[in-house]
């Protein structure tokens, strides 16, 4: 039973434990109503996928992670909050398990936690939400302590759902609350909530409402109150003590809470502490105790642990989470966390100002270890800890010494955050600093490191961290090493990388191989709408597989049947080629890991599948369009060449898309991000037509091979793009094409004179554009003349005049029947319609097959009407032709004859004042449509109810039709029925008995028939009502809707006109230049070339041109430089606006608020650094100078003088350093072992007695130094000096000798004994005994260094900052971190190490002692080992051994499989032990080689 009532602990708690409107579209209604119930459906589905994971997860959390109980109450001297005996865990009796077992065993024994506590199923899981604060739900579970990582790991992001994070946070200090600085409080939250939101980052704390942990929490809880719904929620995991909390009854429920009500009491907590409400998720961390802080710890550690290895990929790229560690106040276990933290390589950002150990820390991080004395470190701690200084003993003011000693050192670990310090302004840039700072020195370097570096700024989305830390002038970037990450950078949507990248010089033709293209495509967004298309289209595949052909189906459904595949189907061995390059969609072959050269290979060119590509931009584009992506769209728009097409096909690709999208979301920003597309082709358009028209034409008509061998225009019209259409260059190309050779200022009166009387055309008065057409005598001025569409047009309007007069009068005049020469006439004139439209469907522009042609001649409205009104007169030729139907023969034809006249607005349209009247009659001819359907409810209703009550049982259907329908529509325009209010009831006018067809049965009368009997109120009640709706409220709707069109259309009147003018113009471009009936003799033509000579039609010549390979390489080399010049006048208009000057405002008066907020003293902080250096600057100079005059007086130029003493210079890099990285120098003072003083001993849980620098010489007195002993157990006990502290079994050591096999002498000379042990010649090392090592006194090894010249692919030797490039022979085991040379430690009478010996074999030990014997000694004496100890250590000589020939060392090869063998570059970064990197230093100086 869980414990009621909560008791007070034993403990205090510790530290370090935790536009402009558009109008709306027709069918938005619809779209509306198809999307709410969508969401419904959507919202349905959510929650039985939450029904079903909430019982997934109640099976699976009592089945893998356990609490703890104590199971045998001991009693304890301590008493409960209650006063109530209480167990030693902190329990009361009545709090334990009631059904617990008791076995005897346990009775008169003292308590134990591993006996008496018991692991069982977890009770308290689930969901929680804190009363009075909001309905926010967070996730919670109890955890026993030893609960493995792996499986809360698998909670988090499998049954929790969160993300794997790119960065973990752990933030720990204070306990308790403590008070920071208003603005100091303010950057801090500011800082840790940008870097967690922009990096997707987990924050780890203690969980609890107090300290550190509430600082977080409020942070976050900031965020959450200002952020948009969009952004992403910050995952902040509190990791707290069970037994700690207060309130946590509630959370108990053994089948799990959903949710559980949790309370803050802070009031009624005592010694307990409460969650804190703005953690998103809590791990509380069981051990079966009540009150016991600190439980959580080992678990944090080991969780932070294994998530920091586990690996995040993304887009192609893998890191492994890089984890950092955040320090604000905090006391003795907040020292203990930053110690182990920095031990284990993590890095740690401390803020200083913060208070306590922070602040202890931060003022002594800028000093030389052997300044970080014991005095000093008292000293800081009595300012920071005041009152609380008074419990520091002397031994804990060691321990401090020792571990800030050992912090201080790790500087590339250690972060200060300085408020205004060092141009330090956000702790976000600090802690993303401090990773990038801590990751150059660990394994990577050269350039791995800065690649690594690189994938950690874009898995982090910090543009501004790659452009400061990274890209600088410290390494140059090959193009091609940025390819995995662009593509990565491509996958996850961060455009601002991709710009980045392409300004670092990245060519997207060599990054856009077939490979990468289809790795792209395989790594779509799963919700959008473009990969469904495409798996709709590999469903009906057989094989499944992608092929880049799928996406060009699925692009041609997008841009239309007039385009060609993007990317046709390979051949049979081009295909199977392609499928040996493939990578399955769901798992890809080539996984990007920590390897670059593996992710390069996936960006390699492929010479089989190069010529699929023949635009990398525009391939890229595509992948960015279809996925909706607005900013990369734009990027890679502005790099592409033939980037008005482009644009134009984007709008056409987003505008089909959209049509399709269920999302109302999506939806919008499909067709603003179409319309941004639209507007960049006419502004690029517009540049080039002011610069020249000629050339700006040309891009209209060119055809484009890259996107499916179509024309701007051609995509502007299926896209209708009606403003790029309306367009004053358009337009202006447009009437060029509709005056054809003709001058386009000739009026339309001199145009009729010549078609009336055409030898006026040699007359001179009409004009030609052309030189050779200025001459009045040429024939082909005819010829020109009559072939121009406008002329062409006027002809068939006369023509078609003439046909309807025709008709017109052969129907009302001369319908005789046997048809007269005026009817055949027409017959003929109607035959040479028919073989037009037959004409336009079968020779289109565009070769399709049959039925896409019959489709697209479909598509057009005149069409359809041409095709009704020719059926229609077909109809009543066929009954004009039968006597017995030649009168209904006649009424189809005068039918026809309408459909016939109405074809006449089509013609209209080319007037610009009746052209958008007609546009608008169309809209509003939708509006009577859907008005009919309301209208017909009213009609209908009314209709039926007056003829029921008037007219009993009326059989006539024709006057039950014209008493419900057309008597009740009649009454709308005031015809109102004589009889129906009984004042003019007259039965004369009706016939009684409805036998009179021409009269409408009577209605209901008395007997006498005199009067009516139908209720007349109730029929005047229902007309006034009816005349209400209809007449004014629906005809008022109409005229509503009727204003709201024009409205809606008169705005974009004249670009509707001027896009539907280029339907009518094309029409009569391609016609043949007779009108009709002449017609037909080309007609005949056409029908003779293609039957007899086989001849194709002509495609259209000025609105399709394809352009030969120099010229159109000419054109679109000028239009990229005039969209060069379009976006620069755009940036700069953006500059200009508003918004961005008053932002830009803004941020230089928040940066002056700054400074007028910042300390003084840190204001002159950095002039008093400046003013000391230059003060020890111009020392040096006096120095120098009486230096040198001293020099010139003992050269005998003048009398003898004092010479100064130069001041020492401080340490810089060495000229061939790393670039971005720092020359580790030896601080005077701090020349002792290090590695030796490490407070953990490898392979044991033994402890180190902390030493610090000043205490580690034997001869300064150390009062307080008891070191524990500790010896190890080795299996050679023949060559192993005896264990324990006895010092008989030794008392037969000879040292400072040879004793038998074993040389016991010191290179560094004779040693001291004291006791019967010797002492290690380099001072203390807080351990006594042999420790891990063989035998006391010296441990004897031998090191090769075997190294050759590192050599390029021409065999040449590599330089690098002036000097030669060096490899070393390096080793590595299974279980060891980092590489290591081959060596160790020798076998009494041995000459070659028995490591190195297992590693290659027994082949090579003879010839390798001949080399060793050869070699060069480079190093001899010890070696800072961290298995060292006061009595035991090593020692190693170092022999160089180097191979000039690189045929001799090549293959390295192991005899052992467990060992490793390769060749590293020597580099300061090479991953090697650091006790071994001096010694590689050395052997690189003595070839003078790069290190």
């Amino acid at each position: 039973m869980e414990p009621l009532v909560s008791q007070k602990a034993g403990s205090e708690p510790e530290e370090g434990s935790g536009g402009p409107p558009r109008s709306v579209p027709d069918g938005v209604v619809l779209h509306v109503q198809r999307s709410s119930s969508l969401r419904g459906s959507r919202r349905l589905q959510r929650s039985i996928d939450h029904a079903e994971k909430r019982g997934s997860l109640m099976s699976w959390i009592p089945e893998n992670i356990k609490k703890k109980a104590c199971v045998y109450f001991v009693e304890s001297c301590k008493l409960s909050d209650a006063g109530k005996v209480a167990c030693e865990c902190g329990y009361t009796r009545e709090q334990h398990l009631e059904v617990a077992p008791r076995p005897p065993t346990f009775q008169g024994k003292e308590w134990d936690s591993e006996t008496h506590v018991k692991e069982l199923p977890t009770d308290a899981f689930g969901d929680i939400v804190f009363t009075g604060l909001g309905q926010k739900l967070g996730k919670y579970v109890r955890v026993a302590q030893d609960t493995p990582p792996s499986v809360l790991y698998r909670l988090m992001t499998q049954h929790w759902g969160l993300e794997v994070p790119s960065l973990l946070i752990s933030v720990t200090g204070g306990a308790k609350n403590f008070s920071m600085k208003p603005r100091l409080k303010s950057i801090f939250r500011r800082g840790l909530v940008k870097v967690a939101q922009t990096t997707g980052a987990w924050i780890i704390t203690g969980g609890s409402h107090a300290g550190v942990m509430k600082q977080v929490g409020e942070a976050v809880r900031d965020f959450s109150l200002s952020s948009s719904c969009r952004e992403r929620d910050i995952v902040t995991i509190g990791v707290a003590t069970w037994g700690t909390i207060h309130n946590r009854d509630s959370l108990i429920c053994p089948t799990g809470s959903f949710p559980a009500k949790y309370t803050v009491d802070e009031e009624g907590q005592g010694s307990l502490t409460c969650l804190d409400s703005n953690h998103s998720h809590f791990i509380l961390v069981d051990d079966g105790t009540h009150g016991h802080y600190g439980v959580e710890i080992p678990l944090r550690t080991m969780l932070e642990k294994f998530i920091s290895e586990q690996t995040k990929e993304r887009g192609g790229m893998a890191i492994k989470i890089p984890i950092v560690c955040v320090v604000l106040e905090g006391g003795p276990g907040t020292l203990h966390t930053i110690y182990n933290a920095i031990t284990r390589g993590t890095p740690c950002v401390v803020v200083e100002g913060s208070g306590r150990v922070a602040d202890v820390i931060a003022q002594v991080a800028g000093l030389p270890v052997s300044a970080v004395t014991i005095a000093l470190i008292q000293q800081k701690l009595s300012l920071f800890f005041q009152e609380a200084f008074e419990t520091f003993t002397e031994g804990s003011i060691v321990e401090w010494t020792k571990m800030i000693q050992d912090i201080v050192r790790q500087r590339q670990l250690l972060t200060i955050f300085r408020e205004g310090k060092d141009g330090q302004q956000d702790v976000d840039v600090a802690i993303l600093q401090a990773l990038l700072k801590a990751s150059r020195s660990h394994d990577h370097f050269g350039h791995e490191n800065w690649v690594h570096q690189l994938k950690l700024a874009v898995a982090w989305n910090r543009v501004d961290i790659a452009r400061s830390e990274i890209f600088t002038d410290e390494w140059q970037w090959k193009p091609s090493d940025l390819h995995p990450m662009l593509a990565a950078a491509l996958i996850s949507n961060k455009p601002e990388f991709v710009k980045l990248f392409l300004e670092q010089g990245v060519q997207l033709k060599d990054f856009a191989s077939h490979r990468t293209l289809l790795y792209l495509y395989q790594h779509l967004e799963p919700s959008c709408l473009f990969h469904g298309k495409l798996q709709k289209v590999l469903a009906e595949e057989p094989a499944g597989a992608l092929h880049m052909h799928h996406v060009a189906q699925v692009l041609r459904q997008l841009l239309g049947d007039f385009t060609q595949l993007l990317y046709p189907r390979p051949g049979h061995n081009e295909h199977r080629r392609s499928r040996r390059l493939l990578v399955s969609p769901n798992k890809p072959k080539v996984r990007a890991g920590d390897n670059p050269a593996q992710e390069i290979n996936l960006h390699e060119h492929t010479s089989d599948h190069d010529t699929f590509t023949m635009d990398p931009v525009r391939d890229l584009l595509i992948w960015a369009v279809v996925q909706n992506r607005q900013e990369l769209a734009g990027i890679l728009w502005a790099q592409s060449q033939d980037c008005t097409v482009a644009a134009l096909a984007c709008s056409k690709i987003l505008k089909a898309l959209s049509e399709e999208e269920e999302d109302t979301d999506s939806l919008e920003e499909m067709q603003a991000l179409a319309d941004e597309f639209e507007h960049r082709a006419i502004g690029v358009f517009t540049e080039c037509y002011r610069k020249d028209e000629e050339r700006a034409q040309k891009l209209l008509t060119r055809v484009s091979e890259a996107w499916g061998k179509t024309t701007c225009l051609q995509l502007a019209l299926e896209a209708k793009d009606m403003k790029f259409v309306s367009h004053g260059g358009v337009q202006a190309f447009l009437t060029k094409v509709w005056w054809g050779q003709l001058c386009v200022d000739n009026g339309l009166w001199r145009l009729a004179l010549c078609m009336v009387a055409f030898p006026l055309l040699f007359t001179g008065l009409v004009s030609f554009r052309e030189r050779r057409l200025q001459a009045p005598s040429s024939l082909a001025r005819a010829r020109a003349f009559f072939t121009a569409p406008v002329v062409v047009f006027h002809l068939n309007t006369l023509s078609y005049f003439a046909f309807l007069c025709l008709f017109a009068y052969v129907l009302m005049v001369d319908f005789q029947p046997t048809p007269s020469c005026w009817e055949y006439l027409v017959y003929l004139w109607l035959l040479s319609l028919v073989c037009e439209e037959i004409r336009q469907l079968l020779c289109g522009p565009d070769e399709y097959g049959l039925m896409k042609m019959a489709a697209s001649y479909f598509s057009n409205f005149w069409n359809k009407l041409d095709v009704a009104a020719i059926l229609l007169f077909v109809a009543g030729l066929t009954c004009r032709l039968i006597p017995a139907t030649l009168y209904p023969g006649r009424v189809v034809l005068s039918l026809a004859f309408i459909m016939f006249c109405l074809r006449l607005m089509h013609i209209f349209t080319v007037s610009k004042t009746l052209g958008p009247k007609i546009i608008i009659v169309r809209r509003m001819m939708k509006d009577v449509f859907f008005f009919l359907f309301l209208l017909a409810v009213w009609v209908v209703s009314f209709g039926v109810a007056k003829q029921a009550i008037l007219i009993h049982n009326e059989s006539r259907v024709d006057w039950i039709f014209r008493g419900v329908v057309y008597h009740s529509y009649l009454t709308i325009f005031g015809q109102i029925p004589a009889y129906i209010d009984g004042v003019d009831f007259n039965l004369d006018q009706c016939s009684p008995n409805g036998t009179d067809p021409y009269k409408p049965k009577c209605p209901e009368s008395d007997e006498t028939r005199q009067l009516p009997a139908f209720p007349q109120w109730l029929t005047v009640t229902l007309l006034c009502l009816y005349l209400l709706f209809t007449n004014i409220l629906l005809l008022n709707l109409l005229i509503a809707m009727f204003n709201y069109t024009f409205q809606q259309v008169q705005e974009h009147t004249d670009q509707i006109w001027k896009f539907q003018r280029h339907d009518l113009i094309e029409e009569y471009h391609s016609r043949p230049p007779a009108p009709p009936p002449l017609i037909l003799l080309s007609h005949l033509q056409l029908l003779l070339r293609r039957v007899f000579l086989k001849a194709r039609a002509k495609p259209h010549k000025k609105l399709k041109n394809k352009l030969e390979k120099t010229e159109e390489d000419a054109l679109l080399s000028w239009e990229v430089y005039l969209k060069e010049n379009y976006l620069q006048s755009q940036q700069s208009q953006h500059g200009q606006s508003p918004e961005p000057r008053t932002q830009h405002i803004s941020s230089r008066v928040d940066a002056m608020v700054d400074l007028l907020d910042m300390d003084p003293v840190k204001q002159s902080g950095s002039v008093e650094q400046r003013l000391a250096s230059l003060e020890e600057q111009m020392a040096q100079t006096a120095r120098a100078l009486h230096w040198i005059v001293r020099a010139l007086r003992d050269s005998g130029f003048g009398s003898e003088a004092d010479v100064p003493t130069l001041a020492p210079q401080k340490a810089t890099e060495e000229p061939d350093a790393e670039p971005g990285s720092r020359g580790k120098t030896e601080e005077p003072g701090d020349g002792y072992h290090i590695n030796a003083r490490h407070l953990l001993y490898p392979g044991c849980p033994v402890t180190r007695f902390p030493v610090p620098n000043e205490k580690v010489p034997w001869e300064t007195e150390f009062p307080i130094y008891d070191p524990p002993c500790y010896t190890a157990e080795k299996r050679g006990a023949a060559a192993t000096d005896p264990m324990g502290d006895a010092l008989e079994p030794l008392s037969k050591v000879s040292y400072n000798a040879v004793d038998g096999l074993t040389d016991r002498r010191s290179f560094h000379g004779a040693y001291a004994v004291q006791e019967g042990l010797p002492l290690n010649p380099m001072g203390r090392t807080g351990l006594r005994g042999r420790g891990s090592l063989r035998c006391f006194g010296p441990n004897h090894q031998l090191h090769p260094v075997i190294t050759r010249w590192r050599r390029n692919q021409d065999g040449a030797i590599c330089m690098k900052s002036g000097r030669k490039m060096l490899e070393v022979l390096v080793m590595k085991r299974l279980h060891w971190e980092h590489w290591a040379l081959p060596g160790g430690s020798r076998e009494p009478g041995e000459t070659l190490p028995r490591k190195l010996k297992q590693a290659l074999g027994q082949a090579c030990w003879l010839p390798f002692e001949n080399l060793l014997r050869q070699g060069t000694e480079v190093y001899k004496g010890y070696v800072d080992d961290p298995r060292n100890t006061d009595n035991a250590w090593i020692e190693t000589v170092a022999v160089s051994i180097h191979f000039q020939d690189q045929q001799d060392s090549e293959h390295p090869q192991a005899c052992d499989p467990g060992v490793s063998i390769q060749w590293q570059v020597v580099d300061r970064r090479i991953p090697l032990y650091g006790n071994q990197k001096p010694i590689l230093q050395r052997a690189a100086a003595l070839f003078g080689a790069h290190y």
